[in-house]
């Protein structure tokens, strides 16, 4: 009985995907199909090219696209190369790919907008073949763990969007060459230099590098597999030929497909609950659909595969309860009428810190303002992640042969205006949010002035979201790097402060340059570190006190000669403010 329905089932599969011949150029060539029931009419086709000395069967068990193309019912071929490879330089195999889609075209009157081409290894190869010749054939293209070895050339007749998969750990082509082909690639379809990088990306090996969008809205893509070798992966729940269908869809040759993308949040967020209870606020999110064609008919809202809700007329909006720790990926997934699809994706990365240092300045990438950072300069507004500047407020890398951080922050202050030049973490333009629970925090900074020869104030600030002062304390910096990255430079003092937050709520930090005109500061590194309950005395005793206040409960300055309960704040002479309460 059982011996019976593996024989079954194998018959289904042989129904399923089925093989045909077609003869091109005087040869005989086969290739295996995939076609979901009720297909319906002008629907999406996808080949899959195998690799050196493998064959259609081996590709289609590799790709695993079945499931896929049933839900968004698409058209999957698997075609044998000649000896088990591919043309890589001359027409026969781009003949054949022509002469494939002529058949599928008449027998399942597939939408010729919507044609795509990928392949694995030798058929990767193929496809950036294919791209320099057949741009106007496909609509996109999506190679895996191939590229031209020999030399790549970026000859295109239009600029096409690109979805490279491929693993860091692969021995037969290796990982370390495809940066300079996508490079290519990046810069004949006009795409920002500067990728925007998600990591992780649904699953912990995986990187996903977004350069987009370019000419005509293409984007290249690099799925980047940690620790994957030679093969196709499909683990921890993440498809390649997923990932690939859900780039290609986005694209056709003529504009006849939904677009949507998120208005709200515009960007990735990042989300840090420190001291307590990890929950982030309600998430209002909201798209824009449209189609050229048609009419778009729903607007559906996802966490991973979960659908959260989804929205029927404009403004297609949804708001996201609170989400627990961990990496969500957010998809919003609009359908026109004729049932094509399109997506867009964001994230929300949600970190819990119950007790130790969250670092807000890791800093990697000169000439951005990076995310979760907004700059004020007295005209002008940059919030991050915004790259390629070259004047004005911009991350710099140093290169002296001394220097105490690799990359810092620099703002001034143009006008000279009242908190007219400042860097700050965590505010409402952002994209990040930092949930304070009550409790004794050390806030660390090591700030510089960077055209200061005489030096120049900065004053660092701990506010709410809505810009109320929980602590503020300035001081004067006693490096000056000098108008050149290249310059080395040490010494800086880092400055500690012991600051007791007594509400729960959203809050932000803020580095203010001086009220002068060309007043600026460089943030090297800050970190918030809960040191324990509210009023606990910092360990930092060692330092000399400058001068003592006193407050009341409510945070109201009064005179030591009152009596009751004050809390008590020492300054020292670094800038550290150490609390305590007194009863008197």
């Amino acid at each position: 009985m059982k011996r019976n329905a593996l024989l079954l089932l194998a018959l289904l599969a042989l129904i399923s995907a089925k093989a045909d011949d077609i003869t091109v150029n005087g040869t005989r060539r086969n290739y295996q199909v995939y076609a979901p029931k009720n297909l319906g009419s002008k629907r999406p086709l996808l080949i899959s090219c195998h690799g050196m000395n493998q064959d259609a069967a081996y590709q289609r068990n590799m790709l695993q696209i079945e499931s896929v193309a049933d839900t968004a019912k698409f058209v999957t071929v698997f075609p044998n190369g000649i000896d088990k490879s591919w043309d890589l330089g001359g027409d026969k195999d781009l003949n054949f790919m022509k002469a494939i889609i002529e058949e599928m075209v008449k027998k399942y009157d597939i939408d010729r907008n919507k044609i795509y081409l990928s392949g694995f290894s030798m058929g990767g190869m193929f496809t950036y073949f294919a791209m320099n010749r057949m741009a106007d054939v496909f609509a996109a293209f999506a190679p895996i763990s191939g590229y031209p070895m020999w030399g790549a050339s970026f000859t295109s007749s239009r600029p096409v969007p690109i979805i490279h998969t491929h693993g860091t750990a692969d021995d037969v082509v290796n990982f370390g060459g495809v940066a300079s082909v996508l490079a290519g690639w990046v810069k004949r379809n006009g795409c920002p230099t500067t990728a925007k990088v998600t990591k992780p990306y649904r699953a912990s090996h995986i990187t996903r590098h977004v350069w987009g969008p370019g000419t005509n809205g293409v984007e290249v893509v690099l799925m980047e597999m940690a620790n994957k070798g030679h093969w196709i992966s499909n683990d921890n729940g993440v498809k390649t030929g997923e990932e690939i269908w859900n780039f290609c869809n986005r694209f056709s040759l003529k504009d006849t497909t939904p677009k949507v993308s998120f208005t709200s949040p515009k960007s990735n967020l990042s989300f840090v609950s420190v001291g307590g209870i990890c929950q982030t606020p309600d998430i209002t999110l909201e798209a824009e659909a449209s189609d050229p064609d048609g009419k778009v008919v729903s607007v559906s809202y996802y966490d991973g595969e979960q659908l959260l809700g989804e929205a029927t007329e404009p403004p297609y909006t949804f708001v996201l309860p609170s989400l627990g720790k961990g990496e969500h990926v957010i998809k919003v997934v609009a359908m026109d009428n004729e049932g094509y699809t399109a997506q867009a994706e964001t994230s929300i990365s949600v970190n819990e810190v119950l007790r130790g240092t969250f670092a807000f300045s890791e800093f990697s990438e000169s000439g951005s303002v990076p995310d979760g950072w907004e700059t004020f300069d007295g005209q002008d507004s940059r919030v991050g992640y915004a790259g390629g500047f070259s004047q004005g407020a911009r991350v710099f890398q140093f290169t002296g042969k001394e220097h105490d951080f690799d990359y810092g922050l620099y703002t001034r202050n143009v006008t000279g205006g009242a908190k007219e030049g400042y860097a700050r973490y965590a505010s409402k333009k952002t994209n990040a949010s930092m949930l304070l629970y009550p409790g004794n925090y050390q806030l660390y900074a090591r700030v510089t002035n960077w055209n200061q020869p005489s030096f120049s104030p900065v004053t660092v600030a701990l506010e709410t979201i809505d810009g109320e002062t929980v602590f503020t304390d300035t001081f004067t910096p006693d490096v000056n790097i000098g108008n050149t990255a290249e310059n080395a430079f040490s010494g800086s003092t880092p400055m500690a402060y012991s600051v007791d937050v007594e509400q729960q709520g959203l809050y932000m930090v803020s580095f203010y340059t001086a009220d002068a005109p060309w007043a600026d500061l460089v943030v090297g590194r800050a970190t918030l570190r809960r040191k324990g309950d509210v009023s606990l005395v910092s360990s930092l005793t060692s330092h000399q006190p400058v001068r003592v206040q006193y407050y009341n409960l409510a945070g109201q300055p009064v005179q030591r000669a009152d009596r009751g309960f004050f809390i008590e704040k020492t300054i020292m002479q670094d800038g550290t403010t150490l609390s305590r309460v007194v009863r008197k």
